[in-house]
């Protein structure tokens, strides 16, 4: 499944919707909550971001960021 995070780039300010970031994040899960999870755990033991939502994408989605963003799947270090 592909997952798309939503983040702040620091936790030492409040959100604001105007410096909210995303990345994508290809993960190997059961189920979506079990990948949510897993998509959580790595964002947080490899960076300081602040996460304000992590959303799984259906395939419609993942065509149309594939198309229209900038696209490209984050992997970090194992």
């Amino acid at each position: 499944m592909i997952f798309k995070v939503y983040y702040q780039e620091t936790k030492d300010r409040s959100p604001r919707r105007e410096t909210t970031r995303s990345l994508y994040l290809e993960i190997d899960a059961q189920t979506e909550l079990e990948g949510r999870i897993q998509a959580r755990q790595l964002v947080e033991n490899n960076t300081n971001y602040n996460i304000e939502l992590i959303e799984a994408l259906s395939e419609n989605h993942l065509a149309y960021e594939k198309e229209n963003a900038n696209f490209a799947l984050t992997e970090f270090p194992s």
